[in-house]
């Protein structure tokens, strides 16, 4: 490969909004525990049999008043996450630091604020167009959380919407490393903002991916996804920190609109580049936090690629089974994955999946873990993989 090493850079803060609760600590705790949050799905106006990752606290959360022209599921959601751990704090530092217009934002996501049209859609005016409620320049298009969050954190540096499906929020990373590198900010707020709608879940439903029950990534008898919603952000800053984000790769692999090449080239031309940022090998990975949809194709896909390029005894993990599947967000959970397993030692277990499928094979099959464990971390990966072959893997490691 031809991507050379990268400066390390520095995760100094982060927030997070999820179905285990608001804040670190309680996804750290499920981590710990092995427990999930999914439940049986009373999200949508119409049956669909599935389990949801649902972040509760939506319902009960008010934009302040400054913000109030924003308010949608999406965006609560992302206050929620801007509001935990400390992370505002983190950032006005960071602009008072540098000032705001030395401070970006990169944000992935699947749907940004789509709710909000579904919404106009099924109330339309008498004319056939949207209700005036609902004809909002501000929340109809797909920059609008992006938006949101930036006027939220009052920020004046460069801002970037990244939609790749579901590795949005994981290739936000790599761009906001790439604006670093080249002098155009000092700080970055990453993020990874998607929440319950009718569009996903029935778009799922329609192509047969979502499971009638708790999704099990991995398992032999896995039926496919389970959604769910989340809001996450890390602060990254040039130089040395507890967790450092190493490097990252990503490709295309351009096979099809919703399935994997079935030898996973693309996945492995992302590892092979975030390794190559990083000067290190595959075997130099301790843990690997699992893209682990639970879909028949993408697990197989990806069990090869682990078994054939990590150590056999490397912690591998998919957390789908405790939040579900949190399309442009899950690249941003899986982050946070491994920020805890390299801060903290807290290596997730495959929630939902008491084994691997024996069809997987046998190296897979002693590399995937049941079970959460406390252990000496010093690299995780990140693998992220969406539809449409856009793939990202990320590597953190710790700092000075």
């Amino acid at each position: 490969m031809t991507s050379p090493p990268i400066t390390p850079v520095a995760v100094v803060a982060q927030g997070l909004a999820c179905a285990t609760g608001v804040g670190l600590a309680a996804f750290a705790q499920a981590l710990r525990e092995g427990r999930s949050a999914l439940q049986p799905n009373t999200f949508t106006p119409v049956p669909l049999a599935t389990w949801v990752g649902r972040l509760a606290a939506i319902d009960d959360t008010h934009l302040p008043a400054s913000l109030v022209r924003w308010d949608c599921r999406a965006t609560r959601a992302a206050w929620l996450g801007l509001q935990a751990d400390g992370f505002i704090g983190a950032v006005q530092a960071a602009c008072e630091e540098h000032g705001a217009t030395r401070v970006g934002l990169v944000l992935g996501t699947s749907a940004s604020t789509i709710g909000v049209s579904e919404q106009a859609y099924a109330q339309l005016a008498a004319d056939g167009g949207f209700p005036d409620a609902l004809r909002s320049d501000t929340l109809n298009h797909m920059h609008a959380v992006t938006q949101f969050v930036q006027q939220a954190l009052a920020l004046q540096g460069p801002c970037a919407t990244v939609s790749t499906a579901c590795s949005s929020s994981a290739k936000a990373f790599a761009q906001a490393e790439r604006w670093l590198r080249l002098g155009l900010v000092d700080a970055v707020v990453v993020g990874g903002v998607d929440v319950l709608c009718n569009s996903l879940l029935f778009g799922f439903a329609a192509l047969g991916l979502v499971s009638p029950s708790a999704c099990q990534p991995f398992a032999a008898g896995r039926q496919g996804i389970s959604v769910g919603e989340a809001a996450g952000f890390a602060l990254l800053q040039r130089g040395q920190g507890p967790v450092v984000l190493l490097g990252h790769g990503e490709s295309n692999d351009a096979h099809h609109m919703s399935s994997p090449h079935p030898e996973g080239r693309g996945a492995e031309q992302a590892l092979d580049a975030a390794l190559a940022r990083t000067g290190l090998q595959a075997h130099q990975v301790d843990t690997v936090s699992l893209h682990g949809t639970a879909t028949a194709r993408n697990d197989e896909v990806e069990a090869a690629l682990v078994a054939r390029r990590y150590r056999p005894d490397v912690h591998a993990s998919a957390i789908k089974g405790l939040v579900g599947h949190t399309m442009g967000a899950a690249g941003m959970l899986g982050a946070l994955a491994c920020v805890l397993a390299v801060r903290d030692g807290v290596c997730a277990g495959t929630v939902g999946t008491a084994q691997a499928d024996p069809a997987l094979g046998d190296t897979f099959g002693r590399q995937l873990q049941a079970a959460p464990s406390q252990t000496a971390v010093r690299v995780a990966a990140c693998h992220a993989f969406g539809f449409g072959g856009n793939n990202a893997v990320l590597l953190f490691g710790r700092g000075a």
